[in-house]
This record gives structure tokens, C-alpha cells and sequence, in this order.
């Protein structure tokens, strides 16, 4: 290859130079012998395609691993906002009727066990041990005094007091009570007891809600009921509403848990005494009141004199017919045993007289004796045969 008469370096045909600016910006320039530059032959144009498809391919590379997988897909869907696309939730917030009733729920709930280790179930016996009726009641002091229905302890002369923890306490008798409010209050033998208060100022209107609490013993019949003043007098008070007979002599209470009245029937017809009524009986027990049962002062009051057992009929045993030798005799001794009518049931020979006939036959005549009414008696009695 001949140097160029201009100075130039020249190439083969077809041999591409590769020249740098001085920005460096890589520009390709074929030379032909006839130093015709910037004219690509079909060499150079070759060698342009694969330097270009060389530079390219690397670029691609480059892109590929720097960008992201999202970027990299060109078929990717485009990313949804998904707040402003999502059909929006229905609230799962309690509506004011359900959180009403929650709470009103909780309220009774949290009302019925303050209360109920305060009632009580009694139990009232007779004067021969047998049970005669058995009612709810209450504490209303510490000590164990309480309260029931008058109707329960009617002819008692005995009765226990059982709480719904196992609790059994003797009862030692009556305080005060009245037929006319059909209520009574106790005295049980206890040292310290849980207990409601009265609310003797209670205001109520028709229309305003109570509560009923009964005995832990009368299982679901003691639940507490919620319930409506339907009716109300100055001593006396109807609600809406039915409850159990077990709920006889169970408290009536607010919304507090203070005592407003104390059942005294059931049924269809809710009745209750108010807790001024009750207020008005306690006034009546002073301060050194004994409790007692008043039918067992009765029972053991002096009994009538009983009359002393006679005998009004009493013949005399004749002699034997079979016996008739002169000088014949003989004396014994006879228990004769009265019923309370004054007959002879039995004849026991208490000293023979020495010969059959005559004892047979003043068993015969003494059978025939008769004795005033008595609560039943015996008596003995000489018996003496002779013969002439």
C-alpha cells in the first residue's frame, strides 16, 4: 500500500477506520484508494450492520438487567387503584336498638348477681314437724332479719332459711307481721349476712321498669324479670306481667337494686306490697323485740285441768254356781285397764284367789265395769269370794 500524495493514510477498499471526535462520539469512515471517503461499499456497509447490531444487543442487555420485571414485560396491565375501584363495605357498627338491648342485658345481669345472695327460700314447719309451706324472702340487715309473705309463717312454730350458696340457718321467730299487708318479718340465727335496702321514698309512675329477682333455689323460676309498674297505690302496687308462685315474697327493686316492694301474689295478676308498707311494719318492732312463734306459745300453754278417772258401773262378781261346799273362799287382785271412752279393754290378774272358778268369774264381772271420758287409766281392784 502506497502512501497518498496528499499525506493521508489509505486503507484497502472496503476497510472501515473508526475516528473519535472530540466528544467522543464514534463515527465510522471508509476509504477507497481513490480517497473517495464517507462512501460505504458493501464491505463497510457489513462492517456498520454488525458493529451497530453488536451495539445494540449490548444495550439491551444493559436495560434488561437494570430495570424491573414490570418494566421488563411489555405486556404487563397497567396497576388499578384500588381505592378508588372497590365497592365500598357495609358497616359492621351495632345499630343503637342492638347496643340498647346489650347493654340493657348487661345492666339486669350485673343487677341480678348483686341481688341474689340476698334472697333467700324459707321453709316453715308445724307444730307435728310436717311442712307446711315453703316461700321466697329476703334479707334486709346484716344481723339476718328479713322479710316473706304473712301467709307463709301462719301457724309455724318452726322454719329454716336456705341461700343459694348451701347456707341453712335456723329461724327463731317472728318480729312483727300483718294479715292486712300480708307481710312478716324474721329474725334468723346468723352473725353476718349480705342484704338489699329499702327505698321508702321510692317515685313511681306507671310505666316505670322494675325488676323481680327470686331465690338462687328456685332455679330458672328465680331468674331476674323485668317488668312495668302497671298500677300503683299508696301501699300497693300492680305490674304487667306474669310471674311464678315462687316468686311470692321475692323484692321488687329499681334500676339501682333498692327494694320498691315485695311480692305478694303471682300468676297473671303480679301484686306487690310497697316498700312503704314495709317501712310502716318495721316501725312497729322496737328495739328490744324478741322473735317467737305464736303458735308455739299456744301449744304450750297450761292445759286444761284433766278430771280424775272414776268409775261409774261396777258390779259385783257373783259367786261361781259350781262351787258350793260351805266354807269356800278366796281374794284376789284385778288391774283393770280404761280407754279414753271408759271401757274395760283388758283384766290382768294381779294376785290369784287361790281357785280357778272364782277367778274366771270376776274376770267375767269385771269386764263389765265402766269409767267416766278419760285420756285412758287403770286401777286395781280387791276381789273376795265366801260361801255360806
Amino acid at each position: 500500500m502506497q502512501p497518498a500524495a496528499s499525506g493521508r493514510r489509505c486503507f484497502p477498499p472496503g476497510f472501515c477506520r473508526l475516528d473519535w471526535t472530540a466528544v467522543r462520539v464514534p463515527h465510522y469512515v471508509c476509504v477507497t484508494p481513490k480517497f473517495r471517503q464517507f462512501r460505504p461499499t458493501l464491505g463497510c456497509s457489513l462492517c456498520l450492520a454488525f458493529l451497530v447490531t453488536v451495539g445494540c444487543g449490548r444495550k439491551s442487555a444493559s436495560q434488561i438487567v437494570g430495570e424491573s420485571p414490570t418494566q421488563q414485560s411489555p405486556s404487563a396491565p397497567p396497576i388499578t387503584n384500588v381505592n378508588q375501584s372497590a365497592t365500598p363495605l357495609p358497616s359492621t357498627s351495632p345499630s343503637p336498638a342492638a347496643e340498647a338491648a346489650r347493654t340493657a342485658s348487661a345492666d339486669l345481669a350485673k343487677l341480678e348477681s348483686k341481688v341474689k345472695p340476698c334472697v333467700i327460700w324459707v321453709s316453715v314447719f308445724g307444730p307435728s314437724g310436717n311442712l307446711l309451706r315453703t316461700e321466697s324472702g329476703f334479707f334486709i340487715s346484716a344481723d339476718g332479719r328479713f322479710v316473706t309473705t304473712a301467709r307463709t309463717v301462719e301457724g309455724g312454730i318452726n322454719a329454716v332459711a336456705k341461700t343459694g350458696d348451701g347456707g341453712i340457718y335456723n329461724v327463731t321467730g317472728i318480729l312483727t307481721s300483718s294479715k292486712e299487708l300480708d307481710l312478716a318479718v324474721l329474725q334468723a340465727d346468723v352473725k353476718r349476712v349480705p342484704f338489699v335496702e329499702l327505698k321508702t321514698n321510692a317515685n313511681l309512675s306507671v310505666g316505670t321498669g322494675v325488676v323481680v329477682v327470686g331465690s338462687a333455689l328456685a332455679a330458672n323460676e328465680g331468674s331476674a324479670r323485668q317488668m312495668q309498674i302497671a298500677t300503683q297505690e299508696a301501699d300497693r302496687l300492680e305490674m304487667a306481667g306474669a310471674t311464678s308462685p315462687s316468686s311470692v315474697g321475692s323484692p321488687v327493686l329499681d334500676e339501682t337494686g333498692a327494694v320498691v316492694g315485695v311480692v305478694t301474689s303471682a300468676w297473671e295478676k303480679t301484686t306487690a306490697r310497697s316498700s312503704a308498707a314495709l317501712e310502716s311494719l318495721l316501725s312497729r318492732v322496737a328495739v328490744d323485740t324478741q322473735a317467737r312463734w305464736p303458735a308455739m306459745a299456744e301449744t304450750r300453754a297450761t292445759p286444761k285441768p284433766t278430771p280424775k278417772p272414776r268409775i261409774v258401773y261396777a258390779p259385783a262378781p257373783a259367786f261361781p254356781p259350781g262351787v258350793s261346799q260351805s266354807g269356800v273362799s278366796g281374794t284376789g287382785r284385778f288391774r283393770l285397764t280404761f280407754d279414753p271412752n271408759g271401757n274395760v279393754t283388758n283384766v290382768q290378774v294381779v294376785k290369784s284367789t287361790g281357785n280357778p272358778y272364782f277367778d274366771q268369774a270376776a274376770i267375767k264381772t269385771l269386764r263389765q265395769w265402766k269409767s267416766a271420758p278419760s285420756q285412758g287409766w287403770q286401777a286395781t281392784v280387791p276381789v273376795t269370794f265366801q260361801t255360806r
